[in-house]
């Protein structure tokens, strides 16, 4: 594993965590958009005595209020990257002053230039379309502020997690390896060396907490390598049908979530049984994501063994939170046999979650 692909630090990491969202996304607009909207038909149906609801008012107080919001997502948008660097201090001031000043200007257009049939005293308009501006961005900057920190606290729980699933190796596993390698060596050196080396690789990656991402076919080939240090301990009884071909190589998934389901398929549904059995992982593309089913033959225990649902709700939540909802594991038990199913989605590369 290289640090080429490793999580980027220091400006794109306090990019990540800055409390002001990032207003160019075009789902942050539309909920300020839709939010600016709820607040304007609250205001209407205020101030219409007539009727239910003062239709022409409505259009009029829409399109004002709508220029507020969309001129201070456009300022936010261009300015976010520069506000990442500075105290918290200056960018909430930054925040309430580009409001105000916004605010300001376009209420002076509204009220002298475009609509100023719509007011009879332009300069209290002017106040209090200013004070009102000010209430809501001071909520605002309170909601995204407690926001941030709330996603800077499962952002730290979510990297304990994997750094607690990467540093979890059976020390039986372990010793067994080693014993394995030990006897290799007088016999067959060469496959020792490359069991010591396939060993190596996989504590390489238990040890490598740095990445939050890293291409799917160099996390098989890592489960390739622990399979091939199982496979001296158990020999034919482990038998591999490999059904996996022409992988997208910007597809990307956490580290170590497929090596802990092969782990399962060996612990649970290999292990257990003497005449052993075949674990089966088989690749199948669409338009949209890839899905990799991993199966084995299961047995009571493996129904019942509740390390294997620890493992396989700790490897759920990880996915879900960095990659989405898009992302799904689920399992099923058909014929004997026990499938893990494990859909990625096509973009996960890029718009993974922090």
């Amino acid at each position: 594993m290289t640090q080429q692909s490793a999580l980027p630090r220091g400006r794109a990491e306090s990019e990540e965590f800055f409390f002001i969202p990032d207003l160019c996304r075009v789902q942050t607009v539309f909920f300020l958009l839709l939010l600016t909207q709820l607040l304007v038909v609250a205001l209407c149906l205020g101030l219409s005595d007539a009727t239910l609801l003062h239709w022409e008012l409505l259009g009029l107080l829409s399109l004002y209020a709508h220029a507020i919001t969309l001129s201070f997502a456009a300022c936010l948008c261009f300015s976010r990257r520069y506000l990442s660097d500075r105290s918290l201090v200056f960018s909430a001031t930054f925040f309430l002053f580009t409001n105000q000043l916004i605010t300001l200007t376009i209420s002076s257009l509204s009220s002298l230039r475009f609509f100023p049939f719509m007011f009879e005293n332009p300069a209290l308009f002017i106040i209090k379309s200013c004070l009102i501006s000010l209430i809501i961005a001071c909520i605002l900057l309170r909601y995204f502020y407690l926001q941030a920190q709330w996603k800077e606290q499962k952002q730290s729980e979510l990297r304990s997690r994997i750094e607690a699933l990467q540093a979890r190796i059976r020390p039986h596993f372990l010793f067994n390896s080693m014993n394995s390698i030990a006897s290799l060596i007088s016999v067959d050196p060469i496959k020792a060396e490359d069991a010591v080396l396939d060993l190596c690789s996989l504590f390489r990656a238990t040890l490598n907490t740095q990445q939050t991402l890293i291409p799917l076919q160099e996390e098989l080939d890592l489960c390739r390598q622990y399979l091939n240090i199982v496979a001296l301990r158990l020999g034919k009884r482990l038998q591999l049908d490999w059904q996996v071909k022409d992988l997208d190589p910007e597809l990307k998934i956490p580290p170590l979530s497929l090596q802990p389901l092969f782990e399962n398929a060996i612990y649970h549904g290999i292990q257990p049984r003497t005449e052993g059995g075949t674990i089966t992982i088989r690749a199948e593309k669409n338009s949209n994501s890839l899905t990799i089913l991993i199966s084995n033959p299961y047995t009571d225990e493996l129904s019942s063994h509740s390390g294997n649902r620890i493992a396989l709700d700790n490897i759920r939540s990880r996915l879900q939170a960095i990659l989405g909802d898009h992302a799904v594991l689920k399992t099923s038990k058909h014929n004997g046999l026990f499938t893990v199913t494990l859909r990625i989605p096509k973009y996960s590369g890029d718009h993974a979650k922090p």
